[in-house]
């Protein structure tokens, strides 16, 4: 929409890793991701994290932040990112003016709330292997709906130990698994490059239904 494109953005960039947003902060901006990958994490005292979503370039990050003020969970780079921070009291200006642009930030905000439904799904009740496949199909599918995936192929460039942290398991069983869909002739993911050589197949094994990605396009 015109009314995005001129929103004041600062923007910024940002290394694999790179803190973007710190727990704990009072944020003043909304952060919108504009190139590469950047994760919502939570970590334990121990060191360990659990990487609780993954947004692809179009999401806003934290659009969340202006009405609960103090971040209770990181964003992180996943690779290298550009990111554009939006002010707060001008996204307020702006969907105050806007009520049809309102109701998209809530739509983002909802899907946001639907997908973390689903991996939570994921976490409890679906096999590792099942899990890992689930993702595959997400990715693919958010991504080609933001024009930057095609041919059922798409660049994500994470170690194993941070899709270790997406999926709860050790970079042993991520291997193990990736291993697994790769010898089932459904995936091929060899530096940072994600082939699925049968979605329709992977999609069957992981149960994956788009319907919680609310992708069609129906008035608002």
């Amino acid at each position: 929409m015109r009314i995005i494109g001129e929103l004041p953005a600062r923007p910024a960039v940002f290394a694999a890793g790179e803190e973007i947003v710190r727990e704990g902060t009072r944020q003043k901006e909304s952060c919108l991701v504009t190139s590469g990958f950047a994760a919502r994490s939570q970590s334990l005292r121990s060191g360990e994290r659990q990487i609780t979503a993954v947004h692809v370039p179009g999401d806003f990050v934290d659009l969340h932040s202006m009405m609960l003020k103090v971040m209770d969970h990181s964003v992180v780079a996943l690779g290298p990112c550009k990111v554009a921070f939006v002010p707060h009291e001008r996204i307020r200006e702006v969907t105050e003016q806007s009520p049809h642009l309102a109701r998209l930030f809530w739509l983002s905000t909802t899907i946001d709330g639907a997908i973390q439904r689903t991996w939570i799904t994921c976490l409890g009740r679906r096999s590792a292997e099942q899990h890992l496949a689930h993702l595959i199909c997400e990715l693919y599918v958010r991504l080609e709906a933001a024009g930057i995936a095609s041919d059922f192929t798409y660049g994500f460039p994470v170690t194993q130990a941070e899709l270790g942290d997406v999926l709860g398991l050790s970079v042993v069983h991520v291997n193990r698994k990736l291993q697994e869909l790769r010898s089932a002739g459904l995936v091929e993911w060899r530096e940072g490059k994600v082939t699925i050589r049968d979605f329709d197949q992977l999609a069957r094994l992981s149960e994956f239904d788009p319907t919680y990605l609310s992708l069609r396009r129906e008035a608002r």
